[in-house]
């Protein structure tokens, strides 16, 4: 399916940590904008430190699915501890921010087990500067979680991109 959002689990069964279900709204996503987000996700596992997650990131140039590099913690990169990126961002002792404050989702590790659901939420997209090869176009992303090589989830996105 192009150019339309799309989410699937990629884990085997198995896998601690599903997600149940997410939309998000507009399709295309526009660059600056506005986000409407809403998911459920499910945890049979605490998930603490270190996290690691794997990102994949393919952009279709016609026919063809391109696995886009590395570059500046942007694209198919490798983040060894989720946890401290997190810590990085908003400060430990520090609120979570909204809406994940309202619906009790937390922002840091370790996460306990147990259902997360996120109601329909706004986010604003800033005009961020994004390397031109990161705009207008569809997209495949792979994100895998895990912690001591176990993996704990797997999921499969395919959104589209508009920028202003």
């Amino acid at each position: 399916q192009v150019g339309g959002f799309a989410w699937e689990n990629c884990g085997d069964r198995m896998d601690p940590v599903v997600l149940q279900s997410l939309s998000v709204a507009p399709d295309p996503i526009s660059i600056p904008g506005s986000l409407r987000v809403s998911a459920a996700v499910s945890s049979s596992k605490t998930m603490a430190s270190p996290l690691k997650a794997v990102l994949v990131v393919e952009k279709a140039l016609g026919d063809l699915w391109i696995q886009l590099p590395c570059i500046d913690e942007l694209g198919s990169c490798t983040y060894d501890d989720v946890c401290t990126i997190l810590d990085n961002l908003i400060p430990p002792g520090t609120t979570c921010p909204e809406p994940l404050l309202t619906y009790g989702i937390p922002c840091h590790c370790p996460f306990k087990a147990g259902s997360y659901s996120l109601p329909a939420s706004d986010f604003v997209l800033p005009d961020v500067e994004l390397p031109a090869w990161m705009t207008n176009g569809n997209y495949r992303v792979r994100v895998a979680v895990s912690s001591s090589g176990e993996e704990l989830a797997c999921v499969k996105l395919a959104f589209s991109l508009q920028s202003q």
